[in-house]
């Protein structure tokens, strides 16, 4: 079948297997976002998993909606026509995801300003390496802090092209996410964001220059003003990669 909207089947059954057995879902309300053609999906209700799938594609829809008809009538599934980057979610408590990659960054995003207890994920094996990278080393960018800010990050196993059809160029790693509070205090989640993305869109500048360069636009104005009289020279003079987690935040919380 010729992918849409960046998709790509998974057609590898023990990887199937795998990936629904990383966490449990019996009688669990789960999230699935692009079931494609449903391999994931029948996996998770074979599990006894309470089945909310978004898929963007309506023609994908249509074929899923007659082969889990019975599940369907059971209340055991749910097939939703939409665009997981922009329409709202059902409440959930797991996530199992086998995500498009040109939406990953977004969905993720958007995943953990909800709550829940764990996700399921499959992202392009460059993505999940990112989301791993250690904050203070060069590795580390927006998506490693945003994600590892409310979330512990584990990599599970990494899947090649020829687990997928049509194959895409690269490989892909699952990985499962456990929400959390964040290990140091934020004040404003908002604005937490905003400091983050404005650092890492000058990397390769001082904290300095990027919270000078991001005022009046990401940053207010007088915000960043106080900001660059409060903050120790220690942080003003480093670059965004060099940072901690306690440096966003202690950034982010200044008055």
């Amino acid at each position: 079948m010729k992918a849409q909207h960046d998709q790509h089947f998974l057609i590898d059954r023990h990887a199937v297997e795998r990936i629904a057995d990383l966490t449990e879902v019996e009688g669990k309300r789960v999230l699935e976002i692009g079931p494609g053609n449903g391999a994931l999906t029948r996996a998770l209700l074979a599990r006894g998993a309470l089945v909310h799938a978004i898929e963007l594609d309506g023609a994908l829809c249509e074929q899923l909606a007659e082969t889990f008809s019975d599940e369907i009538a059971k209340g055991q599934l749910v097939v939703e026509h939409g665009d997981a980057t922009r329409c709202p979610y059902p409440p959930f408590e797991v996530t199992v995801s086998n995500l498009p990659y040109s939406a990953s960054s977004k969905i993720t995003f958007r995943l953990l300003d909800h709550g829940f207890e764990a996700g399921v994920l499959m992202y392009q094996a460059e993505f999940a390496e990112r989301m791993v990278a250690k904050a203070g080393t060069k590795d580390c960018g927006r998506l490693s802090i945003m994600v590892q800010t409310y979330a512990a990050v584990q990599q599970c196993f990494r899947l090649p092209p020829q687990c997928f059809s049509p194959r895409p160029q690269v490989h892909s790693i699952v990985v499962k996410l456990f929400p959390r509070e964040p290990i140091f205090y934020i004040n404003d989640r908002h604005l937490y964001a905003n400091v983050v993305r404005a650092l890492f869109s000058h990397r390769r500048k001082t904290v300095r220059n990027c919270l000078k360069g991001s005022a009046g636009s990401m940053l207010g104005a007088e915000w960043v003003k106080r900001v660059l009289a409060a903050l120790p020279e220690e942080i003003l003079k480093s670059r965004p990669e060099e940072l901690y987690l306690e440096d966003f935040a202690t950034i982010a919380n200044t008055p």
